[in-house]
């Protein structure tokens, strides 16, 4: 006689082709950021730490004194940009943003990369649709972003008319999901 866990007998019937509505949510991981796995069940913080795409990232939320906001239970939806997306900015913007007066600034920022809730790209693009063609995102900072498909890709615009791709989308957290967007967005 053979026995089987349901762990084993679900990964068998997913492997033989059964049950696909069960076995796709099991066996579906976070994408990998930054060369690291993204855990489910770590918060925004615990696991932007482990992306060596987010160090930029993760010295501005320190700076800002953001740390325990991000660890706590939101939910939130945050538009993380990588390193390369602060390369972007004019060369001395990041070093100058993270000194002790720009605290402020530098707040602003971060948290204009922050919308309450947990919206995944499905119900952003739901918003989008609803909205024939964009849908408008209120940050923590207060301003709207606004959100609208190109091409396939999701896109944010700022306050100022930049825009900003979602390159890596639907990462979940235990306290929220993280999008990784290509631009910083500003206020």
């Amino acid at each position: 006689m053979i026995k089987l866990n349901l762990r084993t007998a679900v990964v068998a019937l997913a492997i033989a082709g059964g049950v696909p509505s069960l076995s796709a949510p099991l066996l579906a991981a976070n994408p990998m950021v930054g060369g690291a796995a993204m855990y489910p069940t770590k918060n925004i913080v615990e696991n932007a730490v482990n992306s060596k795409d987010h160090t930029t990232l993760v010295a501005a939320v320190k700076a800002a004194g953001l740390v325990d906001t991000l660890s706590g239970p939101g939910p939130f939806t945050v538009f993380a940009p990588t390193n390369e997306a602060f390369a972007k900015l004019p060369a001395g913007t990041v070093d100058t943003l993270v000194k002790p007066e720009n605290k402020d600034t530098l707040t602003k920022i971060l948290t204009y990369h922050v919308v309450s809730g947990t919206m995944t790209s499905k119900t952003i693009a739901a918003a989008i649709k609803a909205g024939h063609g964009t849908a408008t995102l209120t940050t923590v900072q207060g301003e709207p972003l606004t959100a609208s498909m190109k091409m396939g890709k999701l896109v944010l615009t700022d306050a100022k008319g930049g825009m900003s791709t979602v390159t890596i989308k639907d990462v979940m957290q235990s306290n929220g999901v993280i999008h990784v967007v290509d631009t910083v967005l500003m206020p």
